[in-house]
């Protein structure tokens, strides 16, 4: 039986809790090791009342910065790889210093989009973090900005938060940032902006609402984090954006009280291997199929045919990830395909029983097994 989203924080039992670079690093003038350490003492609260943390950490580039005496952030990815370097360092330090006094491990995690998306290597870093957390262990994870480029990297700390959800099943995802939540309007601009106390992911105007761009020592504004909550909430996640200044707000979260904005999921929480094909960020290509063919997949959870897809797009390998669009554009599942982007543009409006004619040979009667789909809702 698929488990219900929780409504709010007061049922989770395994949170993961992501933290900007301004509030690690006081806007960019170093670690704040106070901030660190009253995160620390609150993770220890909620771990006596048997709630799990996993805690995604930025900062690693803004205190490297920092340390080398850099004016302002560099561009060249060297560079910005060599901050991380020198900054990862200082960070995992201080996050083991913050959850020393509480008689609390730490564990430094650094994941890539290659780490997410090959499947043997995803497994294995849901396992190495159920086992830590098994054992007490509150794991610190960030991007791997030492080795990451464009191709493999996952674009921001908000989105790593919503793939590490996903990856552990977890109940909620905190982001604590140096905004109150979302409001209805720029509050910058507009100081009647009311803030929105609860609100569903699945919103069509939250991006709108969300506007604007990060701050000078962070890459993520609110954008990055409604799209976060977008993402956790496919596989029945809740989200709350807040206050990272919030006095003890994360037990007060965990409490029941309403700091910040909730996102709120209406999807049931699905299985494993569809959570990890809903949480990939990069895609090989895109089948675009007719109206058919979308509709049975949505609304019937079909498998996707060849006879019912128009046009292949991109270049993928039998096996890659692939997006199911329909012919405006949108996307409507994505999934495993049976055939490479060649043999699938030769087998385009092509019955099942037609498709050993067409290429000699046949693979499987689908292009997506329903199986191997996930829906995009």
């Amino acid at each position: 039986m698929m488990q219900k989203a929780i409504e709010n924080l007061s049922q989770a039992r395994l949170l993961v809790v992501k933290v900007g670079s301004s509030l690690v690093t006081a806007e960019g003038r170093g670690i704040d090791q106070q901030a660190l350490a009253q995160w620390a003492a609150q993770i220890a609260q909620l771990n006596k009342r048997g709630v799990q943390v996993i805690f995604v950490s930025s900062g690693a580039i803004a205190e490297g910065i920092k340390r080398l005496g850099w004016p302002r952030r560099p561009k060249a990815l060297n560079e910005l790889q060599a901050a991380a370097a020198v900054g990862q360092m200082g960070i995992a330090q201080a996050y083991e210093n913050a959850f020393a006094p509480h008689g609390i491990n730490t564990a430094q995690i650094l994941l890539t989009h290659e780490d997410l998306s090959n499947r043997t290597r995803y497994l294995n870093a849901r396992s190495t973090l159920r086992t830590l957390l098994a054992h007490g262990i509150v794991p610190i994870i960030n991007e791997n900005d030492t080795v990451t480029t464009d191709e493999i990297k996952l674009g921001d700390n908000d989105t790593l938060g919503a793939l590490v959800t996903n990856l552990v099943e977890a109940d909620a995802l905190v982001i604590l940032t140096d905004q109150q939540g979302l409001y209805d309007s720029d509050p910058r601009k507009n100081p009647q902006a009311r803030l929105i106390n609860r609100i569903a992911a699945e919103h069509p105007d939250l991006e709108s609402m969300a506007g604007g761009v990060g701050s000078a020592v962070g890459t993520g504004g609110m954008y990055t984090k409604v799209t976060a909550a977008k993402r956790a909430a496919l596989s029945g996640a809740a989200t709350v954006v807040a206050s990272g200044r919030e006095p003890d707000v994360l037990v007060r979260l965990i409490q029941g009280d309403a700091v910040g904005t909730l996102f709120t999921s209406e999807h049931s929480r699905i299985n494993a291997r569809k959570q990890w094909l809903l949480g990939q960020v990069q895609l090989s290509g895109r089948v675009v199929v007719d109206e058919g063919a979308a509709r049975a997949v949505a609304e019937q959870h079909a498998s996707l045919l060849p006879v019912g897809c128009v046009r292949a797009e991109g270049h993928f390998y039998r096996g890659e990830l692939v997006a199911v669009v329909d012919g405006g554009g949108k996307e409507i599942a994505r999934g495993l395909a049976n055939y490479n982007s060649s043999e699938t543009a030769k087998i385009l409006r092509t019955p099942s029983a037609q498709i050993e004619r067409k290429l000699g040979y046949v693979m499987e009667d689908e292009l997506i097994h329903r199986d191997n789909m996930a829906l995009h809702w």
